[in-house]
């Protein structure tokens, strides 16, 4: 197996905040292409969903990284 199930599982909860910032950046469908909108300075968009980007893709690449605790024979981990 190439992760534990506690990796898959830290996987599976960052492709679901992926999905989730990615949402919070996106937008209702504008109608009238020559107006401006001024919800696109929205903190959710500028602040929020790009803070929740970088904070899940680097606790990705950390548990991804991570090497797991060697268990030796007796059980002790080293």
């Amino acid at each position: 197996m190439l992760f534990n199930q506690k990796k898959y599982l830290g996987l599976l909860t960052a492709l679901l905040l992926l999905t989730l910032a990615f949402m919070l950046m996106s937008g209702p469908k504008h109608e009238a292409a020559n107006e401006f909108d001024e919800s696109i300075f929205s903190f959710r968009r500028i602040t929020l969903a790009p803070l929740l980007l970088i904070g899940t893709y680097i606790s990705l690449i950390i548990l991804i990284l991570k090497r797991p605790k060697k268990i030796c024979s007796e059980g002790k981990r080293k």
